[in-house]
């Protein structure tokens, strides 16, 4: 059914569970898994700028490999990308051009004003992908506790 799965990730908590669920559809369907991280660039005079740059790039680069070592452990290929540029952009486009079949992404379950103040990069992927998006809630602190 699944060929090619993308999970989007910036090495947060709330990408954790999308993680697992995109493993586990990988390993089910015999699927290749796309890990992605994106780097928003940073536009600025501000030399100092630079180093939190570096950061943000290695941070991307940890997180994507955080999914390589884990597709491992699960016998799961893995491919992993970096890419700089607006996440919602970037993920449609690294989808569209490696001929995903499903794209998983995580959400840390904003209702109301919330939600429509601040948007979110999951929002607009299912909004605009012509993908498959499949999204994994967040579990609150409060439901972790109780598990």
């Amino acid at each position: 059914m699944y060929k090619h799965i993308l999970v989007p990730t910036d090495g947060s908590t709330a990408v954790q569970g999308a993680i697992d669920r995109a493993l586990d559809l990988a390993e089910t369907y015999g699927a290749t898994l796309h890990a992605l991280a994106v780097v928003e660039p940073i536009y600025t005079v501000n030399e100092g700028l630079g180093s939190i740059y570096d950061t943000l790039e290695s941070d991307a680069h940890e997180a994507v490999e955080e999914v390589a070592d884990r597709g491992e452990a699960a016998d799961v290929t893995v491919i992993t990308a970096q890419r700089t540029g607006v996440p919602h952009r970037e993920i449609l486009e690294y989808a569209d051009e490696e001929g995903i079949d499903l794209i998983v992404m995580g959400t840390h379950g904003r209702t109301g004003l919330d939600r429509y103040l601040l948007g979110s990069v999951t929002e607009k992927v299912v909004r605009l992908s012509e993908t498959p998006v499949l999204t994994v809630r967040q579990a609150d602190d409060e439901d972790d506790a109780d598990s």
